[in-house]
């Protein structure tokens, strides 16, 4: 699924690095700036949750969006990251691109 969603944002022109865990997701994000941090909430060693409180302690102005299939668990990251888009599972890509495309636009007009 991962491969997808970097191909549907690559093709959107976004440049995306993609990772396979949250653990792998931290050295980017102390080295390197990203306007959006789009993570699934259930992942082995580091949850999205937990990755999304560490980017917002490495980079605050970094907009965090989630995916899950999980209720219960989008509930506790809505209520832990108050401020995070949710997707849910399933969605078509282009709902992804979409939403992405809204949160850019989002803080567009907010910095305006």
């Amino acid at each position: 699924m991962r491969a997808h969603l970097e191909r549907a944002l690559t093709n959107a022109g976004y440049d995306v690095v993609s990772v396979d865990r949250g653990t792998a997701a931290l050295p980017y994000l102390e080295n390197e700036h990203f306007d959006l941090l789009l993570s699934d909430i259930v992942m082995p060693e580091m949850d999205g949750i937990e990755l999304a409180q560490r980017c917002a302690e490495l980079a605050p102005r970094t907009r965090v969006m989630f995916i899950t299939g999980f209720a219960a668990v989008s509930l506790k990251a809505s209520r832990e990251q108050p401020h995070a888009k949710m997707l849910s599972k399933p969605f078509h890509l282009r709902d992804l691109v979409l939403e992405v495309e809204r949160i850019f636009d989002d803080q567009r007009e907010a910095s305006l």
